[in-house]
């Protein structure tokens, strides 16, 4: 049995939480204690708004619904039953959505086995692949709180277009989405004038908080998966979210506050192989936006597998979730993480979500609001209005144009070391990739190559998705990020219906910004064009191979 397994755990409900108390106990004065010695666990179960100070008190009256909203959700089910029936002969499920509104489903539909193309993205060959698959047996979710995010208004608008250039008519369309959002929103206004089905969410739960609502269900539940479990997970847990001992949330949250306030401000999420499949991208987005504001936070790194680079780091705190241990399981599958989360994902939703708004508290951010997003969303409307900035090219090799500070070596390998020996004790590298997530997948392989060579925490998020993810904390949270921003080339571009801009153009609009948000704060910023994107891709990943010799 390993020491982790053999140590104290935080249960209920089949969720278990262990090692936690060893990090909380390791820092000078324990954080659960004087969380407990305060009230805050069954203040946070009774929805106190004021738990984040007084600044934060008119967000949180209207955001803390995701402590029961599994059990107003449960008056979704007929409806999901009857539409799920409905639309049986749609078999392909695409939902268009970011961040809040595509984390869950995706964790939902993998650990489950069921089939969905989430469309996060503005990469025009992504766009164009997803449209090309299945056009007259597919069935789109727009989901959005409140339909002003650009890019999933744009895969709205695309499709449309594509179904009434298939033959359909606007009533036929209308049949092929589902929209979820919140009441009265402009969404709503939009889907009642296209004429096509909608299913409000519950309006006092963010984006973020939002899985067990109707934007984690209504895709996920037309994908094939059998929802009602997840509420009924849920329900189970939330029985301890108002105690102070074997309650899983509040062990993992003052551990994550322990550690962030004694120098672990970085957490590496890395799947146990268990039977959840995915969780960190989901806790990614939570983690970082809810935390990672006023110069302080928490910063979630992805990690392929237990022994990756950086998994682990003096500075790190690596946490492994799963599904429910059977005999002979270790938590990390088989690594050494400081934290193993384990469980029914149902709790593990309720869990992390309880775990971060605790947190929050002991960091003294509002875990609600996002005051940073809107920055990038701002640029990429100047730009596209304007069009995009000047940009001084600094050398091409081979398939790489390469866009760097005056001060950067003249060699795509030497570059690349440069930024990395610039991240000193205590930076990070976050590694940013506007393409295509499933024709360019093998860039994410960057994140560990880079990873080992630094000897320090490198992430990777695809772009514009990260906007709506760890785009927060790079704004908001503590100024030591480094940036290697990779775009490619669009040699087949897509129009947005009405709209005086493409799909490339946007992306490239969206790029662009984040760039100038990131300038602004002074931070190093590496842009790397692929010009023709397969050679970029195995041209880059050879570079940074090299960068560890």
């Amino acid at each position: 049995m390993s020491d982790l397994l053999a140590g104290p755990a935080d249960a209920s409900a089949g969720l278990a939480v262990y090692g936690a108390d060893v990090v909380d106990r390791s820092a000078p004065a324990s954080a659960r204690a004087a969380l407990v010695a305060r009230g805050f666990p069954a203040a946070l179960a009774a929805k106190d708004p004021t738990l984040w100070g007084p600044e934060a008190v008119a967000t949180a009256k209207v955001r803390l619904g995701w402590l029961d909203t599994h059990r107003r959700s449960r008056e979704l089910l007929p409806q999901l039953a009857e539409l799920t029936a409905e639309l049986a002969d749609l078999d392909h499920v695409v939902l268009a959505g970011m961040g809040g509104s595509s984390l869950a489903p995706e964790v939902i539909t993998r650990t489950l086995g069921r089939p969905l193309t989430v469309l996060d993205t503005t990469d025009p060959g992504q766009v164009r692949a997803a449209l090309a698959d299945r056009l007259e047996r597919t069935v789109v979710v727009i989901s959005s709180k409140s339909g002003s995010t650009v890019e999933t208004d744009s895969h709205r608008r695309v499709y449309w277009q594509a179904f009434l250039d298939a033959g359909m008519t606007e009533a036929e369309a209308a049949r092929h989405f589902v929209v979820v959002t919140d009441p009265g929103s402009p969404l709503a206004e939009t889907a009642a004038e296209m004429g096509v089905v909608t299913i409000f969410a519950d309006p006092e739960v963010g984006g973020r908080y939002s899985a067990l609502t109707a934007f984690g269900l209504v895709p996920a539940a037309l994908a094939g998966a059998e929802v009602t479990e997840l509420l009924d997970e849920a329900e189970a847990l939330s029985g301890s979210l108002g105690r102070d001992r074997d309650n899983p949330g509040l062990a993992l949250g003052a551990a994550l506050a322990a550690a962030a306030t004694t120098g672990r401000d970085k957490v590496a999420l890395v799947g146990d192989g268990t039977g959840i499949d995915g969780l960190g991208d989901w806790a990614e987005q939570l983690l970082a936006e809810s935390t990672g504001k006023a110069g302080v936070g928490i910063l979630p790194v992805v990690v392929e597998s237990p022994g990756a680079p950086g998994a682990a780091g003096p500075d790190v705190l690596t946490v492994s979730y799963g599904g429910a241990l059977a005999a002979g399981d270790v938590p990390g599958g088989g690594g050494s993480p400081d934290v193993a989360v384990n469980g029914p994902l149902g709790a593990h939703f309720l869990t992390w979500e309880y775990a971060t708004a605790i947190a929050c508290v002991v960091l003294g951010v509002d875990p609600f609001d996002q005051p940073n997003v809107a920055e990038s969303k701002e640029n990429t409307s100047r730009i596209l209005a304007s069009g995009p900035p000047a940009e001084t090219r600094s050398f091409v090799e081979g398939a790489i144009e390469v866009y760097a500070p005056p001060a950067a070596p003249g060699d795509l390998a030497g570059v690349l070391r440069w930024l990395l020996d610039g991240l000193g004790d205590d930076g990070y590298l976050a590694v940013l990739g506007y393409l295509d997530r499933h024709a360019d997948a093998a860039i994410a392989g960057l994140r560990p190559l880079l990873a080992e060579a630094a000897g320090r925490t490198v992430t990777f998020g695809w772009g514009p998705r990260y906007l709506h993810s760890t785009g927060q904390y790079h704004k908001g949270g503590p100024q030591l990020g480094s940036y290697l921003q990779v775009t490619g080339a669009v040699t087949d571009d897509l129009p947005v219906p009405g709209r005086p801009y493409t799909f490339g153009e946007l992306q490239a609009a969206q790029a662009a910004g984040d760039r100038q948000a990131l300038a602004v704060r002074e931070r190093p910023v590496l842009r790397l064009h692929l010009t023709e994107r397969a050679a970029g891709v195995a041209q880059l990943l050879d570079a940074a191979g090299r960068t560890r010799t």
